[in-house]
């Protein structure tokens, strides 16, 4: 797949498969992605998880409810984690140091103001080399860090739609071993 190509896939049989490649001309950088049932968005989770790199920051945007927690399981356990995962609504932040990159999944829906973010001194965490997924991240603009990829979750139907943009070499990088993974 060339950079800008949008990749369609589906869940079939626990195996997420390539549908369709969206023609590069247009100069997206954005993967699309269908999941139709809880089972399949962590099976994407696990896929994604051989994609990303240490100190890579992924922002996970979406509804309540979209699947971003999900995601981040399906994430750790492609990642080695093979502990419990719980969101972080209230502990605002979760990590992870025994996954395969030590991984930071946090949670800013409770922020009243951005400066919590940097009161709670949460900024730390994304000055090292471990990965860090971040729900709600307009909440602590515009003291966060910029994303190298943004992975946005909507309700289509019974299952969700999964967009993939990058922000960053890195975030590209990230996005295009995603797709590469589809083809094994």
């Amino acid at each position: 797949e060339a950079p800008g190509q949008t990749v369609y896939i589906q869940a079939i049989s626990r195996k997420i498969i390539v549908l369709h490649v969206h023609s590069g001309h247009d100069n997206r950088r954005d993967k699309s992605v269908h999941l139709p049932d809880e089972l399949s968005t962590l099976d994407c989770g696990e896929i994604l998880a051989q994609s990303l790199a240490p100190g890579l920051i992924v922002y996970l945007k979406g509804d309540l409810g979209a699947g971003k927690t999900t995601l981040t399981r399906g994430i750790l356990r492609g990642l080695g984690h093979a502990g419990k995962v719980k969101s972080p609504t209230y502990t605002l932040v979760e990590p992870y140091p025994d996954a395969r990159i030590a991984t930071y999944h946090f949670d800013f829906y409770r922020f009243s103001t951005p400066e919590e973010f940097l009161e709670a001194g949460l900024d730390e965490y994304f000055q090292g080399a471990g990965c860090c997924l971040v729900e709600w991240p307009d909440k602590a603009q515009p003291y966060l860090p910029p994303a190298d990829m943004e992975i946005s979750l909507y309700v289509s139907g019974a299952g969700r739609q999964l967009n993939i943009q990058a922000h960053s070499k890195e975030g590209e990088a990230c996005a295009n071993r995603f797709a590469a993974h589809q083809a094994d």
